[in-house]
């Protein structure tokens, strides 16, 4: 079953502008990869501990998927870009040359590290977020 949305993690030293752009500018993994690294909303976890471990607040951008579904390949994560990931299944990529902004994402949400941890900023997400 395919989701509604899927997400992409902006890490907090890249803000994302209000309003949004046509076009984000791509982070240093995706302009080396050649695609957009996305996930669905019960990945959103294993992607904050191994990519955003040492950040204290990360944006989570919502797309809806519809929106993006024709350019997305879903790909197992390869060792060597996305360690060791296994059981979280297939990731969406997102291979558009390099399009997400104003007219994939529909809504933007913060989210805080609390006590060395996400699980209670994923907690306070969970109704904002859509499995």
């Amino acid at each position: 079953m395919e989701p509604t949305h899927i997400y992409k993690l902006v890490l907090s030293s890249s803000p994302v502008p209000d309003p949004l752009p046509e076009i984000l500018p791509l982070s240093e993994l995706d302009a080396t990869s050649g695609f957009i690294h996305l996930s669905t909303a019960k990945q959103i976890p294993g992607t904050l501990k191994h990519f955003f471990g040492e950040d204290e607040r990360v944006y989570v951008l919502r797309i809806k998927y519809t929106t993006v579904e024709k350019d997305i390949k879903w790909e197992d994560p390869s060792a060597e870009v996305c360690g060791e990931r296994g059981g979280e299944g297939f990731f969406p990529h997102l291979y558009n040359g390099g399009r997400l902004g104003s007219g994939e994402i529909d809504s933007v949400h913060v989210v805080w590290k609390r006590n060395g941890n996400w699980d209670e900023a994923l907690n306070e997400a969970e109704s904002w977020l859509v499995y």
